[in-house]
């Protein structure tokens, strides 16, 4: 059944595909922070308009906001004119129809009419050091994308990693890479992902089945909606923009939901088969452009598990938590689904400046949000700007304050939380915790990168929610916000990075931190070396991603 479901929602949108196709879709991890930040300082420059909301970008997309800039190139400074000179480099492969122009370094590349296709390699290697020792992440692998014809896209990176000690865990409260590790009794790490997709692309829209990453709501230090620093997961997605004030962009994901199944789980000799419990996301956000440089996007999701692939959440229009009401009757309220409202709202009005507010519900009654006593309302909230290229110095200035109240992300059904592989999809702090972050950025020439950033997180308790009682105090006031400091950090960074030829980058940090807490909090919540005061060196270089 579950076939005939998805090959009916592939057919629908490939049949809306009868206009004629111009570009094809293969997508440029939201990790390549050089080429992000620059089509958002060209955005906010007004230069080009662009959906910031909604990442990773296409390559077709970038080259033909890249190709905009380009039309528009005296109004850039000397160095902004050479990044994109250093930019076009990669990205001329989707504007030229041959392969006569100044391009990038690749191991192989290959285009003619029907048939493009690129590979190359992926290595790094990130070496800390501290007085709790040295530790170090190194990964090799190799990546490669593919166009057919005017519509067929194909991409997939392979990279195997290693880490002396474990850099990521479901509990760590940082924004380093999720990872499944592979089994180590030697402390460190090993692991392997594999990200990529196919799809098919049509004038105003395209459909993809793809494993990757995806970013959802305007951030610079971790979005409150879809942070994607959780393990990359598989989803059908379908994006479509049919006028230049509307954006459309759905996914349906296949998540890990860490939970046994007992009843499917087995004995195999002396080893046991261990089945997990089903689990999915269906998720949206439309995006209006009322009035030029202002955007607002409203979006929902549900998480569901419990059953095997429901078509009613294979609409991608629909509003979530009204199917699961009609799905689920009216004695069974425990067997209901989690779903989530959020919003984002996006102005560019003054130029140079980006001011963005979003906003994630996971449950809300406005009784208890107009009663300032009463924070039981289950929301995370984030503001910030960023002012670019201020005085055309190529200096920007960014701030930005994230609060998420208590029982944000989390489900009284262990398989209804807010998290894939137990890692919370949502803003890297979780629920009842709140962030400043600060940051000065400088890009002198083209190719380098030096920043100066300063961040405070705080953290108080995570509150049983069994779903039957919001009020676990029994005061009628409520769950309250951090009235009891469990984890606290504060950082002083400056990091450095120079991409030397394209997708190849040296780079280098110290990190003044301070991480505190109560002994059970500290522990759950840091990574051994980082707790207490800590200068922490690193230098680095990578190819790839």
């Amino acid at each position: 059944m579950f076939r005939k479901f998805t090959h009916t929602f592939l057919m629908l949108f490939l049949l809306l595909s009868f206009k004629t196709s111009f570009s094809q879709e293969v997508y440029v991890h939201v990790n390549n922070s050089d080429l992000y930040d620059f089509i958002d300082e060209l955005t906010n420059s007004r230069i080009i308009t662009v959906n910031t909301t909604i990442k990773p970008y296409s390559r077709n997309f970038i080259a033909a906001k890249l190709q905009e800039a380009d039309l528009r190139r005296t109004e850039l400074n000397k160095r902004q004119q050479g990044d994109l000179d250093f930019f076009l480099k990669d990205y001329n492969k989707e504007l030229k129809a041959d392969k006569n122009f100044n391009k990038r370094l690749d191991l192989l590349y290959y285009k003619d009419s029907l048939f493009t296709f690129s590979v190359n390699p992926i290595v790094g290697l990130t070496y800390f050091n501290n007085d709790s020792g040295s530790f170090y992440r190194r990964w090799n692998g190799g990546e490669m994308f593919s166009y057919i014809g005017k519509n067929f896209g194909i991409y997939a990176s392979l990279r195997d990693q290693h880490e002396s000690i474990r850099l990521s865990d479901a509990a760590y409260l940082n924004q380093a890479d999720a990872s499944n590790y592979k089994p180590d009794t030697k402390g460190g790490g090993d692991y392997d992902e594999i990200r990529g997709g196919m799809t098919y692309s049509w004038s105003w829209g395209s459909v993809g089945l793809l494993k990757d990453h995806f970013v959802w709501g305007d951030n610079y230090h971790g979005s409150n909606i879809f942070s994607g620093h959780q393990p990359s997961f598989t989803h059908l997605k379908f994006h479509m923009s049919p006028v230049k004030w509307f954006d459309f962009n759905y996914v349906h994901g296949w998540l890990v939901s860490d939970v046994i199944d007992s009843s499917r789980s087995y004995y195999n000799g002396n080893s046991i088969r261990i089945v997990f419990q089903p689990k999915y996301v269906a998720a949206n956000m439309f995006t209006f452009t009322p009035l030029k440089n202002w955007s607002f996007s409203v979006g929902n999701s549900v998480i569901y598990s419990d059953q095997s692939v429901n078509p009613a959440y294979l609409m991608p229009f629909f509003f979530y938590k009204s199917v699961d009401h009609s799905l689920t009757s009216s004695g069974s309220n425990f067997l209901g689904q989690n779903s989530q409202l959020y919003f984002n709202l996006s102005t560019r009005a003054v130029k140079k400046t980006h001011l963005y507010v979003s906003a994630f519900i996971d449950e809300l009654a406005l009784g208890r949000a107009l009663d300032s006593e009463k924070q039981t309302n289950f929301v995370s909230l984030k503001a910030g700007g960023r002012v670019s290229n201020i005085l055309n110095k190529n200096v920007s200035v960014t701030a930005e304050y994230t609060r998420t109240n208590p029982g944000a992300y989390r489900h009284y059904l262990l398989t209804g939380t807010f998290a894939n592989s137990s890692y919370n999809m949502g803003h890297y702090l979780g629920e009842n915790a709140q962030e400043i972050y600060l940051a000065v950025s400088a890009r002198p020439i083209p190719k380098l990168f030096v920043e100066a950033s300063y961040t405070i997180a705080q953290k108080g308790k995570e509150y049983n929610y069994t779903g039957s009682s919001r009020d676990t105090l029994g005061d009628g006031k409520g769950l309250p916000f951090i009235d009891l400091l469990y984890w606290e950090s504060s950082e002083i960074a400056l990091n450095a990075r120079y991409q030397i030829i394209n997708d190849c980058w040296i780079y280098a940090g110290i990190l003044l931190s301070d991480k505190t807490g109560t002994t059970a909090q500290l522990d759950q919540y840091t990574m051994p070396y980082y707790k207490g005061k800590k200068t922490t060196i690193s230098v680095g270089a990578n190819i790839g991603f």
